[in-house]
């Protein structure tokens, strides 16, 4: 069985062409020319050959029960409420992990088992935990046969489903699938993103569905390309549901939603882009209880309201004791420790006062801890904060607030809390000052490869391609070790790894050096060192050609 980081790793090396095995799909596929790329636009033959493309209708012909106006939106339970969602569903299922997700009518589909209800094509950042919650409880049941969705994470059972072709998995960045979920929702049928240009994304060659023995037997479709202002653009389509399914903290009678903190995620863009939208309270108020000032979804989007009958739940329970700071440095240095260590010293001279930044999971979330006493910057997590704070006190864990890494962490005075969309347009958008994130190569061009190793299984890459989707607005810092652990170098010429961004890293910063990329010439100049560090070290070290700064600096 073959898996999909190796297959990934072989595709990767022609960007342009989808090989031998786009044509073992000719059978199922058509191929239409367009005007505005050179790359042919790919068409699914539903009769021959289940699943999505590119150029659907962004209207799928599933019937399901439209939502009724008049009468009472309250239904007396979830087993009612999802007893006429029909087999062949989109299922839109809001939640971050388990966070926010909707356990309770989860529970309810998975009780009607797949004899009744089978063959749903669930959209979500990520399914779950395995055994515990979320779409887990209905991959392992056997009623998705396709995820769409930006991270697997370590749901091991999904991976094995997935390899041996029981469930298609389309790959797709977090902001994207954000942003297809919000076009949907406001009837814009398509539209223009940086994130994943020059990537496995925009070539479409991310397997998605094998056969038992391993083959590949469909891949992700290539994207249409349109240059604006000089810079290439990919075209990313609407994502619809016929069933939405979302939780709430409070929702009054007339379906006006109120959430808290990190549970907005996706459950206020997947209520706007369904045909039915369903949610389940944990407080059902009357008409009139709530402020219309805190209203976060307005009742016009709810057809369906349930009470919440399952506990949240947390999926990664990190704290902290009154004496100490997580992020703090250990006072005694292992070796190790002392090398991420100085990587996040470093590092925390790129956060300026009052920046507001990005920080990325490993030595990354080291570098606050370094700041000048007093200094405060905005820390903003994918997942929907802005103002993330440390981890909680063991009394202060709060099941609604966690960081982009699932785990429990607490707001800071002044911070906001936000959707999907929201938080990928700060993004995007390059109203981040800096992102620092960590890598497994970077180029001398700027060139950044952090999420897959061909050889090695493939979790998805999450929002790391958006987050390096306009280095011009937002400048990107690698920080990491100098050398991977077999002990070659991860500053390279050329990166072999498939990459998240091309061109888009600033600064490198390692444990030996810092670099300064020029990212239109595409060279590299050394303009720091570590105290005990020599030049010819660095450069033994080093696969990538570089520059002598004339002022070489020693690192503190």
């Amino acid at each position: 069985m073959r898996n999909l980081a190796s297959v990934v790793g072989r595709r990767a090396v022609a960007l342009s062409s989808r090989g031998s095995c786009a044509r073992q799909l000719q059978s199922s596929l058509r191929i239409e020319a367009t005007t505005s790329t050179s790359q042919p636009n790919i068409t699914i033959n539903y009769a021959q050959s289940r699943g999505f493309s590119h150029t659907r209708p962004w209207r799928r012909e599933i019937p399901v029960s439209e939502p009724k106006r008049g009468g009472s939106k309250v239904w007396a339970s979830a087993d009612e409420a999802v007893a006429d969602i029909k087999s062949g569903s989109v299922l839109l299922s809001a939640g971050f992990g388990l966070c926010g997700v909707a356990s309770t009518l989860i529970a309810a589909i998975r009780r009607r088992g797949p004899e009744s209800l089978h063959s749903l094509t669930a959209v979500s950042n990520n399914a779950g935990s395995e055994g515990r919650g979320g779409l887990a409880l209905l991959t392992e049941n056997g009623q998705i046969d396709r995820m769409i969705m930006s991270y697997l994470g370590a749901n091991k059972k999904l991976e094995k489903q997935y390899l041996t072709g029981q469930i298609a998995v389309e790959l797709c960045p977090q902001g994207t699938i954000a942003e297809r979920i919000r076009a949907a929702g406001s009837g814009i049928p398509a539209f223009f993103t940086p994130t994943g240009g020059n990537t496995l994304i925009q070539s479409g060659s991310l397997p998605t569905r094998y056969s038992p023995d391993g083959t590949v037997v469909e891949f992700s479709a290539p994207r249409e390309t349109r240059i604006f202002n000089g810079k290439a653009y990919l075209m990313e389509t609407a994502l619809p549901g016929d069933v939405a399914i979302l939780r709430a903290w409070k929702v009054d009678k007339a379906g006006n939603c109120v959430f808290r903190h990190t549970t907005k995620t996706f459950a206020p863009l997947m209520a706007k882009a369904a045909r039915l939208a369903i949610v389940e309270a944990e407080n059902i108020v009357e008409i009139g209880e709530l402020d219309p000032s805190e209203v976060n979804l307005p009742g016009i989007y709810i057809d369906r309201i349930v009470p919440a009958t399952e506990r949240p739940q947390v999926e990664i329970v990190k704290t902290r004791s009154p004496q100490e700071f997580s992020s703090s440095p250990p006072k005694e240095e292992t070796p190790a420790q002392a090398k991420r260590n100085r990587i996040a010293r470093r590092a925390a001279k790129e956060l300026k006062p009052g920046f507001y930044v990005n920080l990325g999971v490993g030595i990354p979330t080291l570098a606050p801890s370094f700041l000048p006493p007093g200094q405060e910057v905005w820390i903003q997590s994918e997942n929907g904060i802005l103002g993330m704070g440390d981890y909680p006190l063991p009394e202060e864990v709060d099941p609604d607030i966690i960081n982009a890494g699932k785990e429990t962490t607490t707001l800071v005075p002044g911070a906001s809390t936000f959707d999907s969309s929201e938080s990928f347009s700060m993004i995007r958008g390059g109203h981040v000052d800096v992102s620092i994130l960590g890598a497994l190569q970077v180029s001398a061009g700027g060139d950044l490869a952090n999420y897959m190793i061909p050889g090695k299984v493939f979790k998805g890459m999450g929002g790391a391609m958006d987050l390096v989707s306009n280095p011009e607005g937002t400048k990107i810092v690698v920080a990491t070790e100098h050398t991977a652990k077999d002990g070659t170098s991860k500053i390279v010429a050329v990166c072999g790894l498939p990459v998240t961004g091309k061109g888009v890293v600033s600064t490198i910063i390692t444990d030996l050096a810092v670099f300064q990329v020029d990212r239109k010439k595409g060279t590299l100049t050394l303009t720091e060192i570590a105290p005990g560090v020599d030049v010819e070290e660095v450069r033994r070290k080093t696969d990538a050609g570089f520059a002598v700064a004339e002022e070489l600096i020693v690192m503190e």
